[in-house]
């Protein structure tokens, strides 16, 4: 872990595209305003005119139109990440259900891939007996990091919790459903969260670099970190969006008919200047 130390990093994305007609589309791959992420360099290859706006969940947006044929979207940034470790708080309290700001509460409720209330009984019987707080949160990224396998390919952009639960495998944006799911049926507000997560002192992953999935949850001195799929602190993480699940923060939104050809995702450390 790189503790109070400034941690620069590159990260950025590529898309090739094709289109039969002029689409409009949303590209969400820059980082989320964060007073932690110092913007050095920043770059857009679209094409095409594009202009950024905020969405209401405070996530950046990129709006462009592809034009026909073929395109290339491209993201590049080069960025210094202040406070770059995953902060752990084995203290931190749940707050009861009536003491949650309103502005939380959408992050109890089911949402299109997020389903506690198919699964709210599973939830009790597993964890309703687990002491309260940031343990018993622990508890379930435990339980979902064990149950699911990490699998490429094994689901499809329809694939909820329940799907992957029972299936028993997923890749990130599962097992960070699953973990949400459980959270929320017991009344935890939890929320999906996707970005940059570069292997920062930690073996390179062996499938590829990737966009990677985890989840925030509220508990009493506000959002904490939490990721299922790795189970363990990380460095470096660089938020791109977050949402009720990933129907919120979908790389690509096209408004017609767009085929993805080719993709690639860089996140490294970079040397400091």
């Amino acid at each position: 872990m790189r503790g109070d130390a400034d941690l620069p990093l590159l990260v950025g994305c590529e898309f090739v595209v094709e289109t039969s007609q002029p689409t409009v589309a949303i590209m969400q791959v820059a980082p989320a305003p964060d007073p932690r992420v110092r913007l050095d360099i920043e770059q857009w290859e679209t094409h095409s005119d594009h202009h950024s706006y905020v969405d209401h969940y405070g996530n950046r947006c990129e709006r462009l139109t592809i034009p026909v044929g073929v395109s290339r979207l491209a993201y590049r940034s080069e960025l210094c990440l202040s406070r770059p470790d995953d902060v752990i708080a084995p203290d931190a309290r749940e707050v009861p259900i009536d003491e949650l700001p309103d502005e939380v509460l959408a992050y109890v409720l089911p949402s299109r891939f997020v389903l506690p209330d198919e699964l709210g009984q599973e939830a009790w019987d597993l964890f309703g007996s687990l002491p309260s707080g940031w343990s018993r949160v622990q508890a379930i990224v435990d339980h979902v990091h064990g149950h699911l396998e990490w699998v490429s390919g094994a689901s499809n952009p329809w694939t909820t919790a329940v799907d992957a639960n029972r299936a028993g495998q997923g890749v990130c944006r599962d097992f960070a459903h699953l973990a949400i799911t459980y959270c929320r049926a017991l009344n935890i507000p939890a929320r999906y969260a996707f970005g940059y997560l570069p292997a920062v002192d930690v073996p390179p992953p062996a499938e590829g670099m990737d966009f990677a999935a985890w989840f925030e949850v509220y508990l009493a001195d506000g959002w904490h970190t939490f990721d299922a799929r790795n189970n363990e602190p990380r460095s470096g993480r660089v938020v791109v969006g977050r949402g009720r699940d990933a129907t919120d923060v979908a790389l690509l939104t096209s408004f017609g008919p767009v085929t993805l050809t080719n993709f690639s995702v860089t996140a490294e450390e970079r040397p400091s200047s």
